[in-house]
């Protein structure tokens, strides 16, 4: 087999495996066999290709087979599927007339569907709209194989056993649920952005697939604003990704990280987006954050960032979002613009915050503003529980680094006492 044909169908299996299961599922009404069908497609692909060479438009032909397999099943066990609860399709809501009607977007919804966890949610549009691999969505989850593939077969039996429609919401639902869609994309993202886990500090698996559905997304409803904000913070947050990580593998800070090394070309994209989206009222939670990744993206060095206008920002942005999150962003701004005893202040009534018991961002931005002040014991007692919260490897070496500096700057400062 060439290298060729392993690259095209890869490829295709990027750029066309949502269009190419979305589409078939619609035929078959059943989310497994369509998902069987489009492998098989796939598997096809690599079968054939080397004999016939690569389509002109892959993406059609592998539709095409993936179609002509689901007839072929469908007529060979019509009486046994009459009996089984299939997908609900309503070919009329809504109409090609509005724009929406794409069977993309019928499975990202039906993924997405209120009536099922949030967890389900995420676990389906990664294996289903992003074509990971059970295995890879185990990995993302942090679960055994077998839990994963038990918790996304139940939430498919969900999907056909309660009714839930395959199809775009009506108009009068279309805001709330996009809203959901595009939570379950950011914690795509951000789970990719910085793995909970593991070896690497960036799953490209999962950036790349809450990527590719939000432009989808955009590509789709160009005119909804809260897809527009969306796209646009996943973009400058995207841009710095190469500048990460030194040479050496350790990680950088944005304050330590080489702005020539940021892509333009996303951060234009991005800010464009941005500007667009922050032109039309009301704001959305998503436009505010990628303002704030925009006035970073936007200063020349780590010392001409605008700390005043990214602490306005999170002000709005706790009104449209309030979160402890955001209340600990806003405090680690406040600390920068401040200094880091205001920053310190602003950081511990959020200690009593049930939510971030375990985040060790919290503790790690304690241990940077107590370390700024000099307390060397309390800054290493709070980078040790920072240590204690991750599981990253990239992280935690970097707090161990931190911690190792603490104690020869306190080692330093006990000899020049005594000197």
């Amino acid at each position: 087999m060439s290298a060729e044909v392993v690259a095209a169908v890869a490829q295709a299996h990027l750029r066309d495996w949502a269009q190419l299961l979305a589409a078939t599922a619609r035929l078959t009404r059943d989310l497994d066999l369509a998902e069987e069908c489009t492998q098989d497609a796939y598997a096809q692909a690599l079968r054939v290709w080397p004999q016939i060479g690569i389509p002109d438009r892959p993406g059609a032909w592998l539709t095409t087979t993936a179609r002509n397999r689901a007839l072929d099943v469908l007529r060979r066990e019509s009486v046994l599927r009459r009996a089984l609860p299939l997908l609900v399709t309503d070919q009329s809501v809504p109409g090609p007339e509005d724009g929406l009607d794409d069977d993309r977007l019928r499975l990202v919804f039906t993924c997405c569907h209120p009536a099922l966890s949030r967890d389900a949610q995420v676990a389906l549009t990664l294996r289903l709209v992003c074509g990971l691999s059970t295995a890879e969505v185990a990995r993302a989850f942090l679960v055994p194989e077998p839990t994963m593939a038990a918790r996304i077969t139940r939430a498919k039996k969900k999907i056909s056993a309660a009714r839930i429609p395959y199809r775009v919401p009506s108009p009068d639902h279309l805001a709330e649920r996009v809203s959901a869609v595009l939570d379950v994309l950011y914690l795509i993202f951000t789970t990719g952005h910085t793995a909970p886990s593991g070896a690497h500090l960036v799953r490209r698996d999962l950036v790349d697939s809450a990527l590719n559905l939000a432009r989808m997304l955009h590509l789709l409803m160009p005119t909804d604003t809260e897809i527009s904000g969306l796209l646009a913070l996943l973009l400058l947050i995207h841009a710095r990704d190469d500048s990460r990580l030194s040479p050496s593998g350790r990680l950088q800070l944005l304050s330590e990280q080489d702005r020539g090394r940021w892509d333009r070309r996303l951060i234009g994209e991005g800010v464009a987006l941005v500007t667009d989206a922050l032109s039309r009222r009301p704001p959305t939670r998503y436009a505010v954050e990628a303002a704030i990744a925009a006035v970073h993206a936007e200063a020349p060095t780590w010392q001409d960032t605008d700390w005043a206008e990214i602490v306005g920002l999170y002000d709005v942005l706790l009104q449209l979002w309030p979160s402890p999150v955001v209340e600990l962003n806003r405090a680690v701004a406040v600390g920068l613009r401040d200094g880091p005893q205001a920053g310190l202040d602003a950081l511990t009534p959020l200690l009593a915050e049930p939510a971030l018991a375990t985040y060790g961002y919290l503790s790690a931005a304690r241990g940077d503003f107590l370390r700024r002040l000099d307390r060397w014991a309390a800054a290493a007692d709070a980078y040790r529980e920072a240590l204690a919260q991750s599981h990253n490897t990239v992280e935690r070496a970097f707090l161990t680094d931190r911690l190792d500096d603490i104690h020869r700057h306190a080692s330093t400062d006990l000899e020049e006492t005594y000197r």
